[in-house]
């Protein structure tokens, strides 16, 4: 059975953790109590970009609203962001999604997304 190496890069999305709970004005002491982690689980995940558990993951990003912003993107626009986490190269992108756009508007379709991931991780969306 296939099985993809290709690892998800977390930093980001600790990132984007991090600044959604300062948002909040929540310590990571509160966010760790509320999720039943130490607070230096949530420091390396925020810092370090370390990968928690799924179940872990769910609940800081549901407790954090950090879910439903990224459930408002269209369906391709989420695929998309989700590939390019995953390292995948452009042209891979634009074969695996099936867009029906030229290369050109394409390859836009794909700097709006990297666009949008940062706004997601930088707070502004």
């Amino acid at each position: 059975m296939y099985q993809d190496e290709r690892k998800l890069d977390f930093k980001p999305l600790g990132i984007a953790i991090k600044k959604a709970r300062e948002a909040k004005g929540w310590t990571q002491e509160y966010l760790a109590q509320l999720v039943d982690l130490t607070p230096r689980s949530i420091m390396y995940i925020e810092n370090r970009g370390q990968h928690p558990r799924l179940n872990k993951f769910y609940l800081i990003t549901t407790l954090l609203d950090l879910l439903n912003k990224l459930s408002q993107i269209d369906d391709k626009m989420s695929q998309c962001i989700n590939m390019l986490a995953k390292g995948y190269k452009k042209r891979e992108i634009l074969e695996s999604l099936d867009l029906g756009l030229a290369k050109t508007q394409g390859y836009e379709f794909i700097k709006k997304a990297q666009n949008l991931s940062k706004k997601i991780i930088n707070g502004d969306l």
